[in-house]
């Protein structure tokens, strides 16, 4: 079975707009009994402007449309994405959280698995979603390109009954909100001034936020900006008044962590990043970039107030400066509509009248609290591991007076032409076994600029992360799902104390978790997927700061890859003229700057 969607190549929107809501409701009359099926699309990427919230900025989208198209499918499915750049500058899909067993080449991590796709020209994503389940998404991963509009949510279904199973709070209606930060420049801009000598880390402040990609702002706040709200809407979701709804809320933002909540409701979290979990009661949810949870939300017992306030707030004491233009909260709208209405009718005008939880917002930047939150399926780790990482992470001020991000004494930069990857399948051919090591693998890579530690067989690798910076860091984990040992504040104490206090049998798993200011975090994982996996802060700003490592783990299993025909075509990409465009900007750029600056001021 085949199944395509997507616009023809040729097609070129002449305006763009939002994505009607009703596209962020899962299929009601969804098939989870059908064959595996190869589902198809096919994605034409191009430079567009648009207003979200009202204030017209440049992005780069899908189809014309944004946010993104959801992509539904069954655990077992092939995912085909044929990806048509006509975008300015280059660029690459990451598919976030996804096992991609077996097609490491298809993670579409730039300068780790891949080189971009340049300007002009095509590619083609070709995987298996096998052995996962939930809640997932894809973005670019060129750059801070996902925060100038490329990303969209990616749903994988369990097969026959076993969906019921996994989620222990029955529901009848499934929907989507994506929860991000909104910029009003582009994010090459930003970037620029960002990691310019004499920054400090200081990371840029959004202006806006967006819920579906969608807000509504007081254009005479902005006159400085062009802002027009003609035709926009709050995100407005119409939940049936006697059956449960599941909302899957991602944060698909770059830099700000959240606070959701529904007035007057609790709410039971059920899934974090595609993890089944035991339901916990709560009613607000604190949740990072990264980072998606389900919630199941029940119906009132007064249904006749009829529309209730949806609320994200950033939470703005994270945040380095003070931007005059902020709004940190937005609005989305619940509606029980009646029986007789349709779910995607979003077209109801009603104002809530509903009140806001009494109890103050928590300024501090960090996870929800899971340690409650078990699997519906354990797992259970070891008491030892066979590797135990150790990782400082900072910010410092070295060369040039600028400021990076750094895991021990190596602060990560991608070589977008030269793909880690491509460097460790050719050295399969140049001396075979000597590559394959255990440990940083310093003899094919430079570990103050590329940390890359290397595993072979199926061990388990356990990661220490102190935190001496002052500012949260979410980490991301790709290939895998890791197992949380343990989150605090203050100095970390001693592998074993962590690992005695866990829950061993079945401790919660999933790809981004926080180590908080001046804190530390412990994960472990089973290092038994063949490939090389990003592991870096999910703050768009600090993963280009260099707050990142690599894990090349079961390097064994790589061998014969790079006869392969897919391999060859992500290869080819790296001889296209234009790759580099749109790339963050290298250190080496502002040599000299510094000592031109002073040099400025002293003659003044």
């Amino acid at each position: 079975m085949v199944a395509r969607r997507g616009h023809k190549e040729d097609v070129q929107d002449s305006l763009a707009r939002l994505r009607p809501e009703e596209d962020y409701i899962l299929d009601r009359t969804w098939d989870f009994n059908a064959q595996p099926a190869t589902r198809e699309f096919t994605w034409t990427i191009r430079d567009h402007e648009l207003n979200p919230d009202g204030v017209y900025r440049p992005m780069v989208l899908i189809d014309g449309m944004f946010p993104g198209p959801l992509i539904e499918c069954n655990e077992g499915d092939e995912l085909v994405v044929h990806v048509h750049n006509r975008a300015t500058n280059a660029t690459s899909i990451h598919w976030h959280g996804l096992f991609q067993n077996g097609t490491n080449y298809m993670d579409g991590t730039v300068g780790i698995t891949q080189c971009p796709i340049p300007p002009g020209h095509s590619f083609t994503y070709r995987f298996n979603v096998t052995g996962q389940t939930g809640t997932y998404y894809y973005h670019s991963h060129v750059s801070m390109q996902a925060s100038d509009g490329l990303v969209g949510p990616l749903i994988i279904h369990a097969r026959g009954g076993e969906e019921k199973e996994l989620q222990a709070v029955p529901y009848k209606q499934d929907r989507v909100v994506m929860l991000s930060d909104h910029y009003y420049d582009l994010s090459s801009d930003l970037l620029m001034q960002y990691l310019a000598p004499g920054s400090e880390n200081s990371e840029p402040v959004p202006s806006s936020a967006l819920i579906n990609g969608r807000n509504i702002r007081y254009c005479p706040d902005l006159p400085n900006r062009n802002c027009s709200t003609d035709d926009l809407s709050r995100a407005r979701f119409n939940l049936s008044r006697t059956s449960n709804t599941r909302l899957r809320v991602l944060n698909v933002g770059a830099f700000a962590e959240f606070s959701l909540q529904i007035d007057e409701h609790e709410f039971q979290v059920t899934e974090v990043d595609g993890t089944d979990v035991h339901p916990q009661s709560i009613h607000r949810l604190n949740i990072n970039p990264a980072q998606r949870y389900s919630i199941i939300v029940t119906p009132p017992k007064d249904v006749n107030k009829g529309s209730y306030w949806m609320r994200a707030r950033m939470i703005t004491h994270c945040f380095a400066y003070e931007n005059p233009e902020i709004q940190e909260e937005v609005w989305g709208i619940i509606n029980y509509a009646s029986e007789s209405s349709d779910p995607a009718d979003t077209d109801t005008d009603i104002t809530p009248q509903t009140k806001d939880w009494s109890e103050t917002i928590e300024v501090e930047c960090r996870d929800l609290n899971t340690t409650l939150l078990f699997p519906i399926v354990p797992i259970s780790i070891p008491n030892t591991f066979e590797h135990n990482l150790y990782l400082r992470s900072s910010f410092q001020i070295r060369d040039w007076a600028l400021s990076r991000g750094y895991l021990n004494d190596s602060s990560f930069r991608i070589n977008a032409s030269r793909p880690i990857l491509s460097t460790i399948l050719e050295a399969y051919n140049d001396v075979d076994v000597q590559h394959i090591s255990q440990g940083i693998n310093d003899k094919l890579f430079d570990p103050s600029t590329q940390l890359v530690y290397q595993t072979t067989g199926t061990p388990w690798i356990s990661i220490l992360v102190q935190n001496f910076d002052d500012g949260t860091h979410p980490f991301h984990l790709h290939g895998y799902k890791f197992a949380i040992l343990g989150q605090g504040i203050g100095y970390a104490p001693p592998l074993s104390t962590i690992i005695n206090r866990v829950n061993a049998t079945n401790p919660l798993r999933r790809d981004t978790a926080s180590v908080p200011a001046f804190g530390w975090m412990a994960v472990a994982f089973r290092a038994d997927n063949p490939g090389v996996w990003a592991w870096h802060c999910h703050l768009g700003w600090h993963n280009e700061a260099g707050l990142g490592m690599v894990f090349a783990t079961r390097v064994e299993g790589m061998r014969g890859w790079a006869g392969r025909e897919e391999v060859q075509e992500v290869r080819d990409l790296c001889g296209l003229e234009g790759g580099e465009r749109g790339m963050g900007p290298e250190d080496e750029i502002w040599v000299g700057k510094v000592e031109e600056d002073d040099d400025e001021e002293g003659a003044d």
